[in-house]
């Protein structure tokens, strides 16, 4: 490939040189003699920095200061592109077709669930002898199209792939660029045989301001399926409308809770298959709700791949479950971790976690740093709605101990939090430290009490910092 042959896969324009392309596609600091960097913007001392790594070209959106008369005098050709995302994609697509071309490829999307059913679909897939990549991990770090990690992930994985298990974000961008057909491109370019839609809920505010805009997001993943099966939620009534999306060569799988419209379904006695239980509640590794619709879509997606029942079973029985997803720190009292950072994630694990307990409830949640005031306000009124009915206590913080710069929580943050709470008349305590939120939750919490910890990446830090007081192993 040269590169003004990728110039023009990908409708950019050509600065400098046609040279062949040797490596992979790559972010600029690891980048290796031969490949393509990928980069949002990019100035002279990125410029400098490709040159001294030997790279083919770079592809960026934004030049800065004098980067194209240095690479113009260090004959780096530069592709200049009007949207980033239609490089990662071409990445992707490169990256699969040269290392993963006859593999079983599955797409997860939506807006709560995502990380959870793709970690699972990997576990079984991987019980049943798959060699299976996954760019899915307990941050959610590799789900977007902003720069080219799962093409490079893909790349560099060592082994021959014969299963993926692609978790996509329904809705992407930064600041307030919304990069619009997101599920739809990135799906597109995994070409998969199976798409998984978990929910449509409300969140990246700002990107998107209403349901109807998250349901065209999110609906894109659907869309961009040429053939294969659909696996969709029946009890949400914006992924069951994406069966009208779906062609003639697909299939749709429907999973939902005791309804007989659904192809897999919870019943009392477990989880069954068109009739047949495939696994009894018993042998669920978990049994709060949002967690068994997560293990439905899972069932769903393996079916569709042709695994054997019995694998899907054991896989699914011996299943752990990633860092923050409802993890249990303590027993005495009992604490919980959740990364819930949107409306609906917070409503679910607020109400899971009454369910554990005989005690009060105290909640400790991150306000949600640099995201803006419209998620918080939706937050806040999420945890009211979730608190209302309860004993409970509630801790805020805005985790300033512990975050960085991309995740301080603005003054207006703050407020836009602390207001909703006192028009929901909801009683609080605020600490501006998380150590200090933890430290009074503990001090305060009685043995049959429930502590759960919410939030995203103000919350991360939680668990070492209990580690640190002792208060956990």
């Amino acid at each position: 490939m040269k590169t003004s042959y990728l110039a023009q896969k990908i409708n950019g324009k050509l600065i400098g040189s046609d040279k062949s392309i040797e490596g992979i596609f790559n972010i600029l600091s690891p980048a290796k003699g031969g490949d393509v960097v990928i980069r949002h913007w990019i100035d002279e001392n990125g410029i400098k920095m490709a040159s001294e790594r030997g790279v083919s070209c770079i592809i960026t959106e934004d030049l800065r200061e004098n980067a194209l008369k240095m690479a113009i005098e260090l004959d780096i050709p530069l592709i200049i592109i009007h949207k980033i995302e239609f490089a990662n994609a071409f990445a992707i697509n490169w990256a699969v077709e040269k290392y993963a071309s006859d593999s079983l490829r599955v797409v997860v999307t939506g807006t709560n669930g995502k990380s959870t059913t793709s970690h699972m679909i990997y576990s079984i897939l991987k019980e049943a002898d798959y060699i299976t990549y996954t760019n899915t991990d307990s941050k959610s770090e590799f789900n977007t199209l902003i720069d080219p990690m799962v093409s490079k992930q893909i790349a560099e994985f060592g082994k021959k792939i014969e299963a993926m298990v692609i978790e996509i974000s329904e809705v992407q961008g930064w600041f307030d660029r919304l990069m619009e057909n997101h599920a739809f491109i990135m799906t597109s370019s995994v070409e998969p045989q199976v798409v998984v839609v978990t929910n449509v809920s409300m969140d990246h505010i700002g990107l998107v301001n209403s349901i109807e805009e998250m349901f065209d997001e999110t609906s894109g993943a659907v869309k961009a399926l040429n053939e294969g099966y659909a696996i969709l939620n029946f009890d949400d009534p914006f992924v069951r409308k994406m069966k009208s999306f779906t062609g003639s060569d697909t299939e749709v799988l429907f999973f939902g809770n005791r309804n007989e419209g659904s192809d897999i379904e919870l019943r009392d006695e477990g989880i069954f298959y068109r009739g047949d239980i495939m696994i009894s509640l018993e042998d669920l590794p978990f049994k709060s709700q949002h967690f068994i619709a997560n293990i439905m879509a899972a069932i769903g997606a393996s079916i569709a791949l042709g695994v054997d029942k019995k694998i899907i079973k054991k896989a699914i029985s011996l299943y752990k479950p990633l860092k923050r997803r409802f993890s249990i720190l303590s027993e005495k009292p009992l604490i919980i971790d959740d990364f819930a950072h949107n409306p609906a994630g917070i409503l679910a694990t607020i109400k899971n976690a009454v369910s554990m307990g005989n005690g009060k409830l105290c909640v400790v949640s991150a306000i949600r740093g640099s995201r803006g005031e419209p998620i918080n306000k939706f937050n806040a009124e999420a945890i009211a709605d979730g608190l209302r009915n309860f004993d409970y206590k509630l801790v805020i913080t805005n985790s300033s101990d512990v975050v960085d710069s991309a995740n301080t929580v603005l003054k207006e943050e703050e407020n836009i939090f602390i207001e909703t709470l006192k028009e929901r008349k909801i009683n609080y305590i605020f600490r501006d430290k998380l150590y200090l939120a933890l430290e009074y939750a503990l001090k305060s919490a009685e043995v049959d009490d429930v502590i759960l910890l919410i939030g995203a990446q103000g919350m991360d830090p939680a668990k070492g910092i209990l580690k640190e007081m002792k208060r956990i192993n």
